[in-house]
């Protein structure tokens, strides 16, 4: 069982952190089931990843990409459907629908704040009041 050191990869890979991620990487992907290219001598994964790296069985800009790659995450993006047709064209319903969102759309911040502004509470009337006539 041959020992290897950062100093037998750090010729191959000159960032000790960078040596770090990528041999851990690496050690993931043999876990995952990837091929080793030298021999186990058993040993751990990790240990077995720096033999590789040492021995160039991996090109460390390789591995470099692959670790980019399983790092990045691809977010799909929703793109708009398209605008639902009124089955039944012409309907007063659909119009006035239609007519609502374009309101919607147009109505701009400082509308709906004096909108807002302009709302008063409903006026409290006494219990008595209310009951109606007795």
């Amino acid at each position: 069982m041959a020992r290897v050191t950062v100093e037998d990869c750090i010729d191959k890979v000159e960032n000790r952190f960078d040596l770090v991620l990528l041999a851990s990487h690496r050690a993931r992907t043999i876990t995952a089931g990837s091929p080793i290219t030298v021999e186990r001598d058993n040993d751990k994964n990790p240990v077995v990843a720096l033999r590789e790296i040492a021995d160039k069985g991996v090109q460390p800009q390789d591995l470099k990409e692959e670790l980019i790659h399983s790092l990045q995450k691809f977010t799909e993006v929703d793109e708009p459907e398209p605008e639902a047709v009124p089955l039944i064209a012409g309907t007063s319903v659909a119009r006035d629908a239609d007519e609502a969102e374009v309101q919607m759309d147009r109505m701009t911040e400082e509308e709906l704040l004096a909108g807002l502004q302009g709302l008063v509470p409903p006026e409290q009337v006494p219990e008595d009041e209310s009951e109606g006539p007795a």
